[in-house]
C-alpha cells in the first residue's frame, strides 16, 4: 500500500509540475509577443504610417445581421484611416460559411455608410479566423504590406500571425469604447488563442479555404 501511495504522490507532483511548466510557457509566449510587436501597434489614426491596405478582421454579427460593437468599431476605424489618406483600400475579412451569415457584406455596407467608396472596399468571404485572414490576404489578394485593424487585446497576435505568413504589417487599435462586459473573457482566451496561432504557423501549417487569385489593384506604390 505504501508503494501505491508513494506512486500517487509522485504522479501528483509530476502533474502539478507539468501544469506549472505549461502555464509558464503560455505566459512567456504572451509576454514575448507583446514586447516583440509593441513598436508596431499604434493607438491613433493620426500616428499611423501609410500602408496600401487596411486588413479589417471580422468580429461577429448579431442575430439580425448587424455588426457587433467590436466589429463596428473596427470598420469605423478603418473608415477613418481611409478618410485620412492612410490607406487606399479596405480588405474586409470575415466569415460567410452560411448563407444567412455574411460578415464581409455587413462590414462593406457599414463602410460605405461611413463614406468609403464601394470600389475601395474589397471582401474576403473566407476569413473565418485570424490565421485564415492573414493567409488569404497574401495568397489570394496579393497583399504584402498592410495595417491590421482590431482591438488592443488582439493586436499582437494578429501581427505575429500575419508576419509569420509573410506579410509586413503594423496594427492600429480600434478601441472606440469600453467593452467592459467581455474584456476579461477576451483577454483570458487570448492566451490560448496565441498558443494555437504558434502551433499553426510553426507545426500544423493548415491551409484555409482558397480559390482563384484576386489581387487588389492599387493606384499608388507605398
Amino acid at each position: 500500500m505504501s508503494r501505491v501511495i508513494r506512486l500517487l504522490k509522485w504522479l501528483t507532483i509530476l502533474t502539478i509540475a507539468t501544469a506549472l511548466a505549461g502555464l509558464a510557457l503560455v505566459l512567456g509566449l504572451r509576454e514575448w509577443v507583446e514586447r516583440r510587436y509593441s513598436a508596431q501597434i499604434y493607438e491613433s489614426v493620426e500616428a499611423m504610417p501609410p500602408r496600401p491596405v487596411a486588413l479589417v478582421l471580422g468580429a461577429g454579427l448579431w442575430s439580425d445581421g448587424s455588426l457587433t460593437p467590436v466589429l463596428a468599431d473596427r470598420v469605423a476605424t478603418a473608415a477613418d484611416l481611409y478618410q485620412a489618406g492612410k490607406v487606399e483600400k479596405l480588405l474586409c475579412s470575415g466569415d460567410n460559411r452560411r448563407v444567412d451569415y455574411n460578415e464581409p457584406a455587413a462590414m462593406k455596407a457599414y463602410a460605405i455608410r461611413l463614406g468609403v467608396p464601394e470600389a475601395d472596399v474589397v471582401l474576403d468571404y473566407a476569413g473565418r479566423r485570424t490565421y485564415d485572414s492573414c493567409y488569404r490576404a497574401r495568397a489570394i489578394f496579393g497583399v504584402e504590406r498592410a495595417m491590421v485593424v482590431t482591438q488592443r487585446f488582439h493586436t499582437a497576435r494578429a501581427i505575429y500571425t500575419c508576419e509569420a505568413l509573410g506579410l509586413d504589417v503594423v496594427a492600429v487599435t480600434a478601441d472606440r469604447r469600453v467593452y467592459a462586459a467581455r474584456q476579461v473573457v477576451w483577454k483570458t482566451r487570448e492566451y490560448l488563442a496565441l498558443v494555437l496561432a504558434w502551433w499553426d504557423v510553426n507545426v500544423r501549417h493548415p491551409t484555409p479555404v482558397l480559390g482563384e487569385p484576386e489581387p487588389i489593384e492599387l493606384s499608388r506604390i507605398d
